[in-house]
């Protein structure tokens, strides 16, 4: 099976149109672009976790045909705006051959994904629940939605757990999604293959008023939850300050509250403007915090083998 990493970026996509904030403009010199976070999993089945205002442009540049399932993680627009795009896949199907795309979400999301796409119910998609703690219903793989909190403009937040036969092995896959926090931790959670997990800053920010999870909070969800493999990280923003930056003041930047810092000479990690920073950043990082699992933030396009 396979993990496509479609968009690995924030609700703006990053670098940010119209923006020379230090991370957007080191981005922008180096030809970089994350699009909205959304992956594909290539197994049995075809499953797309999240379908975003970005959906055309990853399927252009990931070539991949009509997925077996949807998964809505939240009721986001950058999470299930682009599912109109879905339209091509009928299409282009004989009127006797098409049968609607499931489309998993919970009731909570559903409400306000009905306002906006109930028009395409029984023609395009079929309207599926997603109830956390309980095994999505119509599907091969094992898949088990979890509650995460991501404030209350997302009430419907949701995880996945994917278990699937993976080369003749058990797999597990834990997808988090946006989120700050999980009230109740179900053990389904515990040792996973790979980890999934949100990081839209490096460093905690002072008032977290997007309920968004940050590389150093997600520290300790990756030391409780052991990912037996790896670790990715998605959700990418340029919302942290750059020192020296001008741009620290533009209304998305958010101070940090006790920024990360080396063990030995207390000096902040410096703030990642680009996809190799990042990966220097927690390299050394996972080294000095003695974290055993290899962490990696995914690019769009990353295509993990498992």
């Amino acid at each position: 099976m396979e993990i496509v990493f479609l968009g690995t970026g924030s609700a703006w996509c990053t670098p940010e149109y119209s923006c020379d904030c230090a991370i957007c403009a080191k981005m922008n010199q180096m030809g970089e672009e994350r699009t909205r976070t959304s992956i594909l999993i290539k197994g049995e089945e075809s499953i797309l976790v999240d379908c975003g205002p970005d959906l055309r442009i990853q399927m252009k540049a990931n070539r991949f045909k009509r997925p077996d399932a949807v998964l809505i993680t939240h009721e986001h627009g950058d999470h299930y705006l682009g599912m109109d795009d879905l339209l091509v896949f009928r299409r282009s199907t004989p009127v006797d051959k098409w049968n609607p795309i499931p489309v998993y979400a919970t009731e909570e999301a559903w409400k306000a994904i009905e306002i906006r796409f109930g028009y395409l119910l029984g023609t395009l998609i079929e309207k599926r629940i997603a109830s956390p703690g309980a095994r999505l219903e119509g599907l091969h793989a094992k898949i088990t939605p979890f509650k995460t909190f991501h404030g209350p403009s997302a009430p419907g937040s949701v995880g996945y757990v994917y278990e699937a036969d993976a080369s003749g092995a058990d797999f597990k896959l834990v997808y988090t999604s946006d989120f700050m926090r999980i009230e109740d931790e179900p053990s389904i959670l515990m040792e996973p293959d790979i980890l999934i997990i949100q990081a839209n800053w490096l460093n905690e920010p002072e008032f977290n008023r997007p309920h968004h999870m940050s590389f150093q909070s997600a520290m300790q969800y990756i030391r409780t939850w052991k990912p037996r493999k790896a670790t990715y990280l998605v959700h990418i923003s340029d919302m942290d300050h750059v020192p020296g930056d001008p741009g620290n003041n533009f209304m998305k930047k958010i101070p940090p509250e006790s920024p990360l810092h080396e063990p030995g000479s207390g000096e902040p990690y410096p703030i990642p403007r680009c996809h190799d920073e990042w990966q220097k950043v927690v390299d050394r990082i996972s080294a000095q915090y003695e974290l055993p699992y290899p962490i990696f933030p995914a690019r769009d396009g990353l295509k993990v083998v498992c």
